[in-house]
C-alpha cells in the first residue's frame, strides 16, 4: 500500500502539468512550502533508518508516509513544469514567410479526406538557428499537395522548404478538443503551408553550419525510429500494390498507418465505438511476441529438447519474448499503448528472472511511472489514461474471477466446451466492465459515447486479435523471405477483414448507432468517477453503498454553481454567446465555419461546451442575423439539442420545424437573475433585412440587477455606424459596462462618438486568429485606446466568461489563462 501511494503521488504530480499555479491556491501553496516539506521528509527517512524510538509509533508512520507522498507529488510537479517550460520555449509564435531546413523522419498522411493528394507530414526542423542543441528535436507539420508527377518526401533526407509558417492555435473553449495540447504532446511546434521544396545534401548543410542538427538526427534512437518508418513504408507499398479489398484496414491494423484507410471505414468504426481498434495497442505487440516464442518453443522441443533441462522453459523464452515486444514497439513508432505494454512486459520479465512475487497493480503503476519519467508529456494524451485505465479494470476482472471461482480454478478443465464457455465468459465480463469503468473517463475526454460499443467489441476484438492480426504478422514475416507465401496470408487476412466489415455493416443497419452526446457537468463526472472506483475496489476496502451515494447527483436536480453566467465562446471568425441561469438557457448567435460540412463549429465547439456544462436543451436561441459566421452552426445544433424558441431578424427554411419569432425592438424578457431586451431593429424595418442584414442585426441588451460589478451587457451583432447612430438617438441614457463590439471590431463599426458616449468599462471583439478581414481592426483598437477603454478579444483571451458570485461580484475568466500552453 505504501509503494502504491508513492507511485500514485508521482503520477498525480506529473498530471498537474500545464496548470497555471497562480490560478490554483493549493498548487501555489504546495510550491511555496516545497523546501520545508522536502526537509521534513529527509528527517523522517533518517529517523526511520536509524530506528529512533518515536519513528516506531503509528502516528509517525502515517505522517512520514504522507510526507513522502507529498514530496513525490511535488517532485513530479516540478519535473513536469520544467519539461513543459523547456518545450514551450521552442514554439513558433508568429506567422511569417520563412525558409527552413527540415529532416524527414515520419511517414506522410492525408490531411484532407476529400483530397487524396493533399498531404501532411511531421518533420524535424532546424528551428530559427543553426546552432540547435542535440537534445532538442522540435517538429513542424508540413501541408502540401503532391501532384501525379511529384514523388513524396523521402525518409531520412534533408530539404530546404519555403512557405508560410504558423503557430499552433486551437479554439480555447472549455470541454472542447485542445489541439495545442495534442500538438505539444507530439512535440510539434507549428505548421507550414509549403510553397517550394528543394532537396539538400548533408555536405551542404555542414558547410552552412548545421552540423549539430545533423548529429541530432544521427543518434541510435533516431536511427531505430527511421528504420521502423522505412519498414512501415515498405509494407504500405507492398499492400498498396496488391489486389486486396481492404488495403487501408489491413495496413492500419498491421502498422498503424491510416494513409490508405477509407473515410467510410473510419466513420463506421467511430460510429460503432471501436475506433481504438484501429490504433496499434498492447494486444498487437503481444500477438507478435507470443507467435514468435511459440514457433521458437516448437523448434527447440522438436530438435533440442534437452536445452530446457539446462534452462527452464519460462526463463529461456523470456528474453526472446522481451526482444519481440521491444522490436514491435519500435516498429509502430513507440505509440503510448504499445510502449505501455513494452514497459510492463520488461518489468514482469525482470521480476520473473529475479524469482520475485508478481503484484499486477504495482507493476502497472511502475510502468506508468517509468513512462512518465521517459516522456512526461504522455500524461496529456487520452491514450495514456484509457490504456492504463483499461489495464487496471482487466486486472480487477481477473482478480474477481479468481475469488469468485476458487473451485473452478483448482480443477483441471478438460472439456473443450468448458474451456470455450470460460473464455466467452471472461470476454463478455471484461467488455462490459471495461465499458462501465471507463465511462467517466470517456465522458470527460470525449463527451460522447457509443452505447453499442460493448456488443461490437465482443465481435470485433476476437476477429481482429485472433484472426486478422496474426495472419498479417505471419504474412509480414514470410514476405521478407518468400513473398508469394506472405501474400497468401495477407489475402486470408483480407478475406477475414471483409467478413468483419460485413458483420459491422449488419450491426450498423440493425442498430443505426450514432455517437450520443453526454450532458454531464464536471460535478456529475467527478461523482460518477468516484462511485465507479468504489465499485471496482476489492471487497471490504470501502462499503459499496457509498457508490450509490456518489451516483445521486446523476438523478437528483443539481443546483447551478452560479446564478448567472455569460460566455463569449471562441468560435474563430464568428460569434456565439451562451447565457446560463438556473431557470433559462439561451444562446445569442451560434457561430459557424465557412463550410460546416468540412469543419462543424456546432459539433466541434458549441455542443461539447454545452454538454460539458450540463446543458442538454436551450430555452431560446436568438440569431442577431443569418450570416454564416453568426448562424451557420444552427442547423447541426438544432439536430442534436432541443431548442424551444428561435428568434432572428429574418426567416428561412431552417426554421420550418422550429417555434420561430422575429426579433425586433421592444421585445423584453424578464427573469429572476436578469432582464433581456432587444433594442433594434425596429419592427417596421424587418422587410428591409434582406438588403441590409448587418445594419439591421438584432441588438441585445442584458441587465443583471444583482451584480456589483459588470451589470449591463450590450451585444451589437454585425451593426455599423448607421445602427449606432440610431441607438444613440433612441437610447441616449443607456448604461453599458461590457460592449461586445459590432462586426467583430470592424473599422466601420464602433465609431469614436458611439464609444465616447457610452464609455463602456470593457470592450470585447469575437474574431478568429489571422482572419482575412483583419478583425479587430487596428483603427478600432486605436479608438478604444484613445478613450482608455480596456479591450479584449477571443483571439488573445479565448472564451471570455462572466460569472456572478455569491457575494454579488461579477467574476471575469479567460480560458487561455487556465493552461500554460494556451497563454498568449
Amino acid at each position: 500500500m505504501y509503494l502504491l501511494l508513492i507511485l500514485g503521488s508521482w503520477i498525480l504530480g506529473i498530471a498537474s502539468m500545464g496548470y497555471a499555479l497562480e490560478q490554483h491556491a493549493l498548487l501555489k501553496a504546495s510550491v511555496n512550502l516545497a523546501p520545508w516539506i522536502w526537509l521534513l521528509t529527509v528527517l523522517a527517512v533518517v529517523a526511520t533508518q536509524f530506528k529512533l524510538h518515536f519513528s516506531q509509533t503509528f502516528i509517525f508512520k502515517v505522517l512520514s508516509c504522507g510526507l513522502v507522498s507529498l514530496s513525490l507529488f511535488l517532485l513530479g510537479q516540478f519535473y513536469a513544469h520544467w519539461q513543459l517550460d523547456d518545450r514551450l520555449e521552442q514554439r513558433i509564435m508568429e506567422v511569417s514567410d520563412s525558409t527552413a531546413i527540415i529532416y524527414v523522419h515520419k511517414l506522410d498522411q492525408r490531411s484532407n479526406a476529400q483530397e487524396k493528394n493533399r498531404l501532411k507530414q511531421q518533420v524535424r526542423w532546424a528551428s530559427h538557428t543553426k546552432t540547435q542543441s542535440s537534445n532538442q528535436n522540435p517538429s513542424v507539420l508540413l501541408y502540401f499537395k503532391q501532384d501525379a508527377d511529384q514523388t513524396a518526401l523521402e525518409l531520412g533526407q534533408y530539404y530546404k522548404v519555403t512557405g508560410k509558417i504558423k503557430p499552433a492555435h486551437s479554439y480555447a473553449v472549455a470541454h472542447v478538443f485542445d489541439q495545442e495540447k495534442w500538438l505539444l504532446q507530439q512535440n510539434i511546434m507549428g505548421s507550414m503551408q509549403v510553397k517550394q521544396i528543394q532537396p539538400i545534401s548533408e555536405q551542404a548543410l555542414i558547410a552552412d553550419g548545421y552540423e549539430s542538427f545533423i548529429r541530432s538526427n544521427s543518434g541510435v534512437m533516431a536511427s531505430v525510429q527511421l528504420s521502423a518508418e522505412r519498414l512501415r513504408l515498405h509494407f504500405r507499398y507492398l499492400i498498396q500494390k496488391q489486389p486486396l479489398e481492404n488495403k487501408g484496414l489491413l495496413l492500419a491494423l498491421l502498422t498503424g498507418d491510416e494513409r490508405l484507410l477509407a473515410e467510410e471505414t473510419q466513420a463506421q468504426f467511430k460510429r460503432l465505438g471501436i475506433s481504438h481498434l484501429l490504433a496499434i495497442s498492447g494486444p498487437h505487440v503481444l500477438i507478435f511476441a507470443v507467435m514468435f516464442c511459440f514457433v521458437l518453443n516448437l523448434i527447440i522441443s522438436t530438435f533440442k529438447p534437452t536445452l530446457f533441462l539446462k534452462i527452464p522453459r519460462p526463463y529461456f523464452l523470456v528474453l526472446p519474448f522481451v526482444f519481440c515486444v521491444i522490436a514491435y514497439t519500435a516498429f509502430v513508432g513507440f505509440e503510448i499503448p504499445a510502449l505501455r505494454t513494452c514497459l510492463t512486459v520488461c518489468l514482469i520479465s525482470f521480476v520473473l528472472l529475479l524469482k520475485q512475487q508478481l503484484h499486477a497493480l504495482k507493476l502497472l503503476l511502475f510502468s506508468a511511472s517509468i513512462l512518465l519519467l521517459i516522456d512526461p508529456f504522455s500524461i496529456l494524451s487520452a491514450a495514456f489514461w484509457l490504456s492504463y485505465g483499461a489495464c487496471f479494470i482487466l486486472i480487477r476482472v481477473y482478480q474477481t474471477m479468481l475469488h469468485q471461482s476458487p473451485q473452478m480454478n483448482a480443477d483441471i478443465v478438460s472439456s473443450r466446451w468448458s474451456k470455450g464457455s470460460k473464455l466467452v465468459r471472461v470476454l463478455v465480463e471484461s467488455q462490459w466492465k471495461v465499458f462501465i469503468a471507463l465511462f467517466p473517463l470517456v465522458a470527460l475526454i470525449f463527451g460522447q459515447v457509443s452505447w453499442i460499443s460493448p456488443i461490437v467489441n465482443l465481435i470485433a476484438i476476437p476477429i481482429i486479435g485472433a484472426v486478422i492480426v496474426p495472419l498479417e504478422v505471419i504474412g509480414a514475416v514470410f514476405s521478407a523471405f518468400i513473398e508469394p507465401l506472405g501474400l497468401l496470408f495477407f489475402h486470408l487476412a483480407d478475406f477475414s477483414a471483409s467478413f468483419l466489415l460485413w458483420v459491422l455493416g449488419g450491426l450498423d443497419q440493425l442498430f443505426h448507432p450514432k455517437l450520443s452526446w453526454l450532458s454531464l457537468s464536471p460535478l456529475m463526472i467527478a461523482s460518477l468517477a468516484i462511485g465507479t472506483i468504489i465499485l471496482f475496489l476489492p471487497k471490504g476496502t470501502v462499503p459499496k453503498l457509498w457508490a450509490v451515494l456518489c451516483f445521486l447527483p446523476l438523478i437528483l436536480p443539481s443546483k447551478q454553481h452560479t446564478d448567472f453566467s455569460l460566455t463569449i465562446l471562441d468560435v474563430g471568425q464568428g460569434q456565439a454567446v451562451v447565457v446560463n441561469t438556473p431557470e433559462h438557457k439561451m444562446m445569442i448567435d451560434t457561430g459557424g465555419s465557412f463550410d460546416e460540412t468540412q469543419f462543424s463549429v456546432a459539433n466541434s465547439i458549441v455542443i461539447p461546451y454545452l454538454m460539458g456544462e450540463g446543458i442538454s436543451q436551450l430555452d431560446h436561441v436568438l440569431l442577431t442575423h443569418l450570416d454564416q459566421d453568426h448562424a451557420g452552426a444552427f442547423e447541426k445544433l438544432n439536430q442534436s439539442i432541443k431548442i424551444k424558441q428561435v428568434s432572428s431578424n429574418q426567416r428561412d427554411e431552417r426554421f420550418e420545424q422550429s417555434n420561430f419569432d422575429y426579433c425586433h425592438a421592444g421585445q423584453h424578457w424578464q427573469f429572476k437573475e436578469m432582464n433581456i431586451q432587444v433594442l433594434a431593429p425596429a419592427e417596421n424595418s424587418l422587410s428591409m433585412v434582406p438588403y441590409a442584414q448587418n445594419e439591421l442585426s438584432c441588438i441585445v441588451y442584458i441587465q443583471v440587477p444583482k451584480s456589483k460589478g459588470f451589470q449591463h451587457f450590450l451585444l451589437m451583432g454585425d451593426t455599423g455606424w448607421e445602427a449606432e447612430y440610431r441607438l444613440l438617438q433612441t437610447y441616449p441614457n443607456l448604461k453599458v459596462d461590457v460592449l461586445v463590439l459590432g462586426h467583430h471590431g470592424s473599422q466601420h463599426s464602433s465609431s469614436f462618438g458611439f464609444l465616447k458616449h457610452y464609455q463602456p468599462k470593457l470592450a470585447i471583439a469575437s474574431a478568429g486568429v489571422n482572419n482575412r478581414y483583419g478583425h479587430p481592426h487596428p483603427i478600432t483598437q486605436a479608438r478604444l485606446k484613445a478613450l482608455s477603454i480596456p479591450f479584449e478579444s477571443t483571439i488573445q483571451q479565448g472564451s471570455i466568461s462572466f460569472e456572478l458570485q455569491q457575494n454579488g461580484e461579477m467574476r471575469e475568466k479567460h480560458h487561455r489563462q487556465t493552461r500554460m500552453w494556451l497563454m498568449r
